[in-house]
């Protein structure tokens, strides 16, 4: 289920740990620009950018220039089409952690 301005899927967009962990930078702080991002990768600038825009297209990120520089800001809100997935199978862990409680409880 996309947002008409979302060109890329969430979930596509969070399945590569470099992505993630630029979520986990983006959520830390107001704004950072993009040489402050790449120095927290082991590659190029043209890399991080590559998975910048990812995010963007998934709706993720938000980008603006001052002056030269470019910064990113996090939009989580498309995440919540993948927490309200995780939701499903939170309840169906639990009714079934529940059921394994009471089979466990019975034997004893």
């Amino acid at each position: 289920m996309r947002d008409n301005n979302q060109l890329r899927d969430v979930f596509d967009a969070i399945a590569d740990p470099t992505r993630r962990q630029l979520i986990r930078l983006l959520a830390g702080a107001e704004e950072i620009p993009l040489h402050e991002l790449t120095t927290q990768f082991p590659m190029g600038r043209t890399a991080v950018s590559k998975h910048l825009t990812v995010l963007k297209e998934a709706g993720l990120a938000l980008d603006r220039k001052v002056g030269r520089e470019t910064r990113y800001r996090l939009d989580a809100s498309p995440l919540r089409e993948v927490q309200d997935w995780l939701a499903f199978y939170n309840k169906f862990w639990s009714a079934n952690l529940l059921r394994l409680n009471q089979l466990l409880e019975e034997e004893e």
